[in-house]
């Protein structure tokens, strides 16, 4: 199912070839030691939630198999969300 890019924060999903359910904590991450790479998400394992600075997952739009809850929306996040994707667009 195709989902529109950059959910709202606090959406719970699945991955691909992932048991866990994820929630979306944050967008356009990119790792230390991969100066290029920017992923599209963060995201926390759910019910756990952040517990440790090591273990903030880092995901793709693409990865995403399937959405469990959609986070809260409203029109700052709409205009954030069309912020990103511009961004998004420039890095390409």
């Amino acid at each position: 199912m195709e989902y529109e890019k950059y959910l709202p924060l606090g959406t719970i999903l699945k991955l691909k070839n992932q048991e866990k359910k994820i929630m979306v904590t944050g967008f356009m991450a990119m790792p230390k030691n991969q100066n290029n790479i920017i992923y599209d998400y963060t995201g926390c394992l759910y019910p756990e939630g952040f517990l440790f600075p090591n273990n903030m997952l880092l995901f793709n739009h693409q990865d995403i198999e399937k959405i469990e809850h959609m986070g809260y929306s409203d029109n700052e996040e709409k205009g954030f969300k069309e912020v990103l994707k511009t961004i998004d667009q420039e890095n390409k």
